[in-house]
C-alpha cells in the first residue's frame, strides 16, 4: 500500500511476467544482452497489455504481451532475437515468424548453429552436478 497525501491509498504490486510462446537466449549465451536489450527497447517506461494465460513454475505471469498495438513475441521472433518456445506452445503463427526470420538469418539466426536456451540450461545444470 503506498499512502498518498489525500489519505487515498493505492494497491501496488509488481508482477513479473513470461511472455507466453517464446524463450530468450540468457545472458550469457550469444544474443542474450542483444536480446534484452530489443525488449527492453519496445516495452521499458512505457504502458502495455498483458493478457495472462496462467502462472509458470517460478510464480511469474504467463501471458502475450502487446505495446503500443505491437504483439511483443510477434515482433521478437520476427527480428530473430528468441526461439519458439515449442514444448509449451504450439500456435502456428509463432512458428512461421520464426521461420522467416531464420530464412533471413536475422540476429541469432545469423550463427550457423545457435543452441536452443532450455538446452543450453540443461547443460549448466548437468556441469553443476
Amino acid at each position: 500500500m503506498i499512502n498518498l497525501q489525500n489519505n487515498d491509498e493505492v494497491l501496488a504490486r509488481r508482477y513479473r511476467i513470461r511472455l507466453r510462446g517464446i524463450d530468450a537466449p540468457e545472458s550469457a549465451m550469444p544474443y542474450g544482452k542483444e536480446s534484452r536489450e530489443e525488449l527492453k527497447k519496445v516495452v521499458q517506461g512505457k504502458q502495455f497489455t498483458v493478457l495472462v494465460y496462467g502462472e509458470d513454475q517460478y510464480g511469474r505471469c504467463v501471458g502475450d504481451v502487446y505495446c503500443n498495438d505491437i504483439f511483443v513475441q510477434e515482433m521478437m521472433l520476427k527480428k530473430g532475437m528468441v526461439w519458439h518456445y515449442t514444448a509449451y506452445d504450439q500456435r502456428p503463427e509463432l512458428a512461421q515468424w520464426e521461420k522467416e526470420a531464420r530464412a533471413k538469418r536475422l540476429g541469432l539466426w545469423a550463427s550457423r548453429n545457435p543452441k536452443e536456451p532450455w538446452e543450453w540450461r540443461k547443460d549448466q545444470r548437468n556441469r553443476r552436478s
